[in-house]
């Protein structure tokens, strides 16, 4: 079981007196590819010109853009709210990045009351991620959110 408090204490810490938002979710991913199990995917999509574009991530090469509203990421990102998806392949328009994922848990970066992007962490395993990942992962990208200065 992952210690989120502990993680989000280290996220501030490597955050700390930097606002710059590429090194800070470069850190922040390396970070959670670091601390989680049985994850194959971790990392940010940002929302340019009204689709989520690529970020900093951990793992395979990812999609490039990925359409609002469209896929886990996208609908996440639609809904402004934290997703769990236990089996990716049952989620209806799922987007194969990688077709080893099976599950996935998504969570928006709100900033200034909108949608700025989206933390994207994928596994191997189904059922992979509990409540307590999408609340703690959701800690995390709020505090991305409130850390970075955007635009």
């Amino acid at each position: 079981m992952v210690n989120y408090d502990l993680l989000l204490k280290q996220a501030a810490a490597l955050m700390e007196g930097q606002e710059h938002l590429i090194p800070n979710l470069a850190n922040l991913a390396a970070l959670l590819w670091q601390a989680l199990a049985d994850i194959n995917w971790a990392g940010f999509y940002l929302t340019v010109d009204g689709d989520l574009l690529l970020g900093p991530f951990q793992g395979k090469p990812a999609c490039v853009k990925i359409p609002w509203g469209k896929g886990v990421c996208g609908s996440a990102a639609q809904q402004a709210e934290t997703l769990i998806v236990p089996d990716v392949h049952a989620f209806a328009g799922h987007i194969a990045c990688d077709s080893a994922s099976r599950s996935e848990v998504v969570s928006p970066l709100i900033v200034r009351g909108k949608v700025a992007g989206v933390l994207d962490v994928d596994s191997p395993l189904p059922n992979r991620f509990s409540p307590e990942d999408g609340e703690g992962l959701a800690r995390l990208a709020r505090l991305a959110a409130e850390s970075c200065r955007w635009g």
